[in-house]
């Protein structure tokens, strides 16, 4: 097996470090990940101007590893339309803080797993709790076992994970709505500075990615690059018509 790991916080972060020599327990493990911090990226990529690629040796099991001077979505870009390898899966994170809710629109972690499904490769993209990677540490197996022992990929091709202190019983999810929103603050110069805080109210209600991780459950959401609103459609298309 084939594994490509990426993230959005460059690639000599501490999450990359951890899935890189997990990864390298289940395959043959290369490396494309972002030279400098990257997040809240989302599904962007650089299509004006060269792109500095520099080979890098991490130590971590990988095959190779190369840190790639753009997004996290122009890393999974490189390395599978670059290189013209065909991975059979690729990872993103760990990253430090959850993507939960309407964030994951935001979130260059969870852009590397759409860019994946739409090279039609099983992705995973890794989230944790920002203090510490030692629960995600001491758990990544069981959800590797999870996700591989259940076949989860013949469901669907992407899941964005989400692992809390606590590190409980994995849970499949659905995702929440909002957990961060942001102040601008003038701090003078003419520079405005975006602040983040948190705004998620807690229902208690599992299903959902953000109350379920908040309440110390691993959470397991299947993901699409679908952003069509499948009940409008079906509503407009009974009323004005269109193509079965």
């Amino acid at each position: 097996m084939k594994i490509l790991v990426t993230n959005d916080d460059g690639i000599l972060s501490e999450g990359l470090a951890l899935l890189t020599r997990q990864a390298a327990k289940l395959g043959e493990t290369w490396v494309a990940a972002p030279t400098a911090q990257q997040s809240g990226k989302s599904h962007a990529i650089n299509i004006h101007e060269p792109i500095s690629v520099e080979e890098r040796r991490l130590g971590l099991g990988e095959r190779a590893a190369f840190a790639v001077g753009s997004t996290p979505v122009d890393c999974v870009r490189f390395a599978t339309l670059g290189l013209k390898i065909k991975f059979d899966l690729i990872l993103s994170g760990i990253n430090r803080g959850y993507n939960l809710g309407e964030d994951i629109l935001y979130s260059g972690t969870v852009g590397a797993l759409f860019e994946g499904a739409l090279q039609n490769t099983p992705s995973v993209a890794f989230s944790a709790e920002y203090t510490s990677f030692k629960p995600a540490e001491g758990c990544l197996e069981r959800i590797f076992d999870f996700l591989l022992g259940n076949k989860l990929f013949e469901h669907n091709l992407a899941y964005n994970v989400n692992i809390p202190p606590q590190a409980g019983e994995i849970v499949i999810t659905r995702q929440g709505g909002a957990y961060f929103s942001d102040e601008w603050q003038n701090v003078g110069g003419g520079l405005w500075k975006q602040e983040g805080f948190c705004v998620h109210k807690n229902t208690h209600d599992i299903s959902l990615d953000t109350d379920a991780t908040v309440d110390g459950f691993i959470t397991v959401t299947p993901m699409t690059t679908d952003r069509s609103d499948r009940a409008t459609w079906e509503k407009l298309r009974a009323r004005f018509g269109g193509a079965k």
